[in-house]
């Protein structure tokens, strides 16, 4: 197709898609604003949710999202920006409001098939996980668990770097992540890193950020799956915007690590960090990667990836032994809890 019929498309598609938003954002607000009164009864709020999503949906949307995501699961096809309305309308309903409750929602949410009810979920997680944060982490583990694709894993990066930064011992939650068999919590880790300052624009940019940060991705880059190194490189030219020098003199180590081992993968992640830095640094880095390229089929060469050849993956951060839930309480009788709220 000439180019510019492709842009005319292009233009149509997209101002077909502007305007479809912009006649449902005031349903999806109120969307928001009807669930804040019925938060209190998680199969209510459930069914109540998942209807108005159906309404919200766009049939035209969902080839896209499963072109842009391959293997995603079940999904309505609602645009993005009508997501965010919804959850802009519960946010200003309920800014008052205890969030005692909320927790029994976001467990029945994640226990729908389709993913904007998951979503909309990591939402409630963002806010939970200062207010509780011992049986947020429990759901955010369950929700990492199960993620199967990059939207999803991006989406609930947002309460996992909410948490962290909110309690620093909890980057001991991404560390465990590096060594996990599922590309998805491998992303996760990079995903994290890269939201940290857009979730929070002071505690997001503090140096211990970018120290937690580097040293996390020095032991994913060279990790063999695409969607992994995508995040890594998101996360690095997130760090760049805080630290320029120290990101700069890291990714001068990495590249040199590359060019000596001829390391394809590190190379990928170096180069597509490199847009973030001073023009001069950024092509003198790139010089040096100079005919070093991915090769399909190429083992992973990042340090996770040997612990856990010579020693095994690490244990289940979901599984390991930790406070439950409530005292004396079991994932078992959340279903109990629940009745007893309504």
């Amino acid at each position: 197709m000439p180019t510019a019929a492709v842009e005319r498309s292009t233009s149509v598609t997209t101002a077909r898609a502007k305007a479809f938003v912009a006649a449902r954002r005031p349903d999806a607000e109120a969307l928001g604003r009807g669930l804040a009164e019925i938060v209190s009864d998680p199969d209510a709020f459930t069914a109540a949710l998942t209807e108005g999503l159906r309404d919200l949906s766009d049939p035209e949307y969902v080839a896209g999202q499963r072109r842009v995501a391959p293997g995603i699961g079940a999904i309505y096809g609602v645009r993005w920006p009508l997501i965010e309305a919804v959850k802009r309308g519960f946010r200003e309903a309920t800014r008052r409001e205890r969030t005692s409750s909320w927790l029994f929602v976001a467990d029945r949410l994640l226990d729908e098939d389709h993913l904007e009810a998951r979503w909309f979920a990591f939402g409630l997680l963002e806010r939970l996980v200062a207010d509780d944060p011992e049986r947020t982490w429990q759901l955010i583990r369950r929700a990492a668990g199960e993620a199967a694709d990059w939207i999803t894993v991006d989406a609930l990066a947002h309460p996992v770097a909410r948490g962290i930064l909110l309690e620093p011992y909890r980057w001991s939650e991404l560390e465990q992540l590096v060594f996990s068999s599922s590309r998805w919590e491998r992303r996760l880790v990079g995903s994290a890193i890269a939201t940290a300052p857009h979730v929070d624009r002071r505690l997001g940019r503090r140096p211990e950020v970018v120290e937690h940060g580097l040293a996390l991705i020095e032991q994913l880059i060279g990790d063999a799956e695409p969607d992994v190194q995508k995040a890594l490189a998101w996360a690095v030219r997130t760090l760049a915007r805080i630290d320029t020098p120290a990101v700069t003199a890291w990714c001068r180590r990495q590249a040199a690590v590359a060019s000596r081992t001829v390391d394809g993968h590190r190379a990928w992640v170096i180069r597509d960090s490199l847009t973030k830095l001073d023009a001069d640094d950024a092509a003198s880095i790139r010089t040096s990667l100079a005919g070093i390229r991915r090769r399909p089929g190429a083992q992973a060469t990042s340090e996770a990836a040997a612990i856990a050849g010579r020693f095994g993956p690490l244990p289940d951060p979901r599984k390991r032994s930790e406070p439950p839930l409530e005292p004396g309480q079991t994932r078992e009788t959340i279903a109990v809890s629940r009745e007893a709220t309504r």
